[in-house]
């Protein structure tokens, strides 16, 4: 069902991936720069950045920090100026560290609060006033589906993307009637610089590409949660509802934690 206005082509759309030096953020700003988009790339590595625009001509490189709101509000601005408003802006930038109660650690909660979840706040605190003024856009989070429920090693990384999901239904109800898009991408396991962190057994393992085909083709639909690969995704789905010691038994059996 499409919650979402369907995206038929992709070709002198602006798009603007927050969190594009590598894994599924520049694979999907490669994808859309193969389909004709006009692709804005953000994240620290400026480095990542510039050889990315080098491979993909016409697109552009606008370092900042989501740790740091002057930052996402210049580069915001400084896209507007080149491209005027963003068609879509993904909010993808992310951390991760394998973290358990056992190895409590307070900063390593805070990091991945601000990257996670508050530096999605501002890059919607950047270019909600735009979006909202032009009546027109969407807007895509990066959750995941260690959001569902509590997963083993997950205890700084799961609370920040089921906040995201929440966040994102909230700014649907809030959107949706203002001619705003709005959704969530949720994937199972990519093959990521931050999943390599894992020590365990990844089922279903994917591609960044692969990654990059599903939201794009969720974009496309119009889909308000896209989640995949959905062999993995709907088991999960169907676990979320389950008695707590069901569940319980269930994770830790799959995963041996």
């Amino acid at each position: 069902m499409a919650l979402n206005p369907r995206i038929e082509s992709w070709a002198g759309r602006c798009v603007w991936i927050v969190g594009a030096s590598s894994g599924i953020g520049r694979a999907t700003a490669s994808a859309l720069h193969e389909r004709g988009a006009r692709v804005a790339v953000s994240a620290r590595n400026g480095a990542a950045l510039l050889d990315f625009t080098v491979k993909h001509p016409g697109s552009l490189a606008l370092p900042l920090d989501v740790t740091d709101g002057a930052s996402v509000t210049a580069a915001a601005r400084e896209l507007q100026a080149n491209w005027g408003t963003p068609d879509l802006v993904f909010a993808c930038a992310g951390h991760y560290q394998p973290l358990r109660a056992t190895e409590f650690s307070m900063p390593e909660m805070l990091r991945h609060l601000d990257i996670n979840y508050v530096g999605a706040l501002r890059v919607l605190d950047a270019t909600l006033p735009q979006l909202l003024a032009a009546g027109r856009g969407h807007l895509s989070l990066m959750g995941s589906v260690a959001g569902y429920r509590g997963l083993p090693q997950a205890l700084a990384y799961g609370p920040t993307k089921a906040a995201l999901n929440n966040l994102a239904e909230v700014l649907y109800f809030d959107l949706h009637d203002r001619g705003l898009g709005v959704s969530i991408v949720n994937p199972g396991f990519v093959d990521t610089p931050l999943t390599a962190q894992n020590r365990f057994r990844m089922p279903a393992l994917m591609t960044p590409d692969q990654a990059a085909l599903e939201i794009l083709r969720g974009w496309e639909a119009g889909r308000f949660e896209i989640h995949f690969p959905r062999r993995f995704t709907l088991g999960l789905k169907t676990l979320r509802s389950a008695w707590h010691g069901l569940y319980f038994a269930a994770v830790r059996r799959a995963t041996g934690l």
